[in-house]
């Protein structure tokens, strides 16, 4: 089986564009208007999907970690609970996020990082489901979202080969629709952490899964680069303000950085082109203007056999190649020629 994935009317295969995710994340501060916003400016980027985090808070952490002390410039809330809470939306905001998302004819899931979050995605109906970094090694939560029959979406940020394969491994017999994300836990994350390289290792370990790169880092060279070393989806975190209070904005892309973005993978993969080799159409002028033939050195007389000494190779070249210097030279000519004229193998004996 191929690499391929289907996410909602969009088909991911090594022949296609690279499928572009804006991570919103909780960019949006707990506002509903600052997360359509952000998803109106993926949509408008050329963005293929939007996405948030979804998480049931009660459930996700334990009590001493909920209750515990969060403050400081990207605190929405006095603990770490109470912050969580703050920058979550609930169903009507995600069906209000939903419709508009559709409106604009861009994809919206989310990642979800617990059991609720996923009975919550699959009811909303979303396209994809996306599992964090750190649930890589959660195989529980990845067999329950992988029964779903939703699209998965892995991270591996953090992760060992051994952790990468025991996921894929725990998915793999469930659904075929699975991407595998090469990602460096930094925030941001600079070039020299990205290894970029392990996209190919994953290829050729998982031949049946795409792969893709979440990236961190605040550039888009790293995107264009994993795109040739095969990497078909891209995601990226998206804010409009980088100087925006909040753990994310800081590495995040603005609407500007997107485009470029957008613009940067469109041309890598028109760049890429055909991995046949052949004259292109184009060239067809200049290789005439440029290559050589095979031409009369001297006057030449009927019945006379060619040596090196009476062959020249001369512009412009839109007769014999010099290559067939070796099957010409020793035999006779049928038809007299003149210096300069081409060669043809119909007047050889």
């Amino acid at each position: 089986m191929a690499q391929e994935i289907t996410i909602g009317d969009r088909r991911i295969t090594d022949s296609s564009d690279a499928y572009v995710i804006a991570e919103i994340g909780h960019n949006h501060g707990g506002d509903v208007e600052k997360a359509a916003e952000l998803i109106r400016m993926a949509a408008q980027s050329g963005a293929h999907a939007a996405k948030l985090q979804k998480r049931d808070n009660k459930a996700l952490f334990t009590k001493a970690m909920y209750d515990e002390p969060y403050t400081g410039r990207n605190s929405f809330g006095a603990t770490y609970g109470t912050h969580r809470e703050a920058v979550e939306f609930g169903a009507d905001e995600y069906r209000q996020l939903a419709e508009l998302s559709a409106d604009l004819g861009i994809a919206f899931f989310a990642t979800a990082f617990d059991f609720p979050s996923v009975d919550f995605l699959a009811e909303l109906g979303v396209p994809a489901i996306k599992i964090a970094s750190g649930d890589l090694t959660n195989t529980p939560l990845l067999s329950y979202a992988a029964k779903t029959g939703i699209p998965l979406i892995v991270s591996s940020g953090g992760a060992t080969m051994d952790e990468v394969r025991r996921a894929v491994d725990t998915v793999a017999p469930l659904t075929d629709q699975l991407a595998l994300l090469q990602c460096t836990a930094a925030y941001p994350a600079t070039p020299d952490l990205l290894n970029l390289r392990v996209i190919s290792t994953y290829r050729e370990a998982f031949p049946d899964v795409v792969v893709g790169l979440s990236g961190h880092d605040i550039e888009s060279e790293s995107s264009v680069i994993a795109y040739t070393l095969g990497a078909r989806i891209i995601e990226k975190h998206v804010t409009m303000d980088r100087t925006l209070p909040g753990s994310d904005h800081h590495f995040s892309l603005e609407a500007g950085h997107l485009r470029e973005l957008m613009a940067g993978l469109d041309r890598t993969r028109r760049a890429l082109g055909s991995p046949d080799k052949q004259q292109l159409p184009v060239e067809a002028a200049a290789m005439r203007k440029m290559s050589k033939k095979l031409v009369a050195a001297r006057d030449l007389s009927v019945g006379e056999v060619l040596t090196f000494e009476d062959i020249a190779i001369k512009s412009p070249g839109d007769g014999l190649r010099p290559y067939f210097i070796d099957e010409i030279v020793g035999r006779p000519l049928l038809s007299p020629l003149a210096t300069d004229d081409a060669i043809q193998l119909s007047l050889l004996g």
